[in-house]
C-alpha cells in the first residue's frame, strides 16, 4: 500500500496521520501540520495482518473526522 496522508484541520487543532504497509509491517507518522511528526512502526506475522490493521487505523482517523489527501 502506498503511503497515505490525513489531515484534521478545525479549530486550534492542524494536524496530519500518515500510514504506510510494508509486507508485514505498518509504519505510521503523525503531529503537527508543518512538522516532521513521529514514527512508530508495528510488525505484524503476515502481510494480511498488517493490511488489516492499517485499515482498521484509517477507519477510525476518517471517523474522528480526518480528511485523505489526494495521492501526488
Amino acid at each position: 500500500m502506498p503511503t497515505r496522508r490525513f489531515e484534521y484541520v478545525e479549530g486550534t487543532s492542524a494536524k496530519f496521520w500518515e500510514i504506510t504497509t510494508n509486507n508485514r509491517e505498518v509504519t505510521v507518522r503523525y503531529g503537527c501540520i508543518g512538522s516532521n511528526g513521529q514514527t512508530q512502526t508495528k510488525s505484524f506475522t503476515s502481510d494480511a495482518a498488517a493490511n488489516t490493521h492499517a485499515l482498521q487505523q484509517i477507519t477510525a482517523k476518517l471517523a474522528k473526522g480526518y480528511r485523505e489527501l489526494a495521492a501526488v
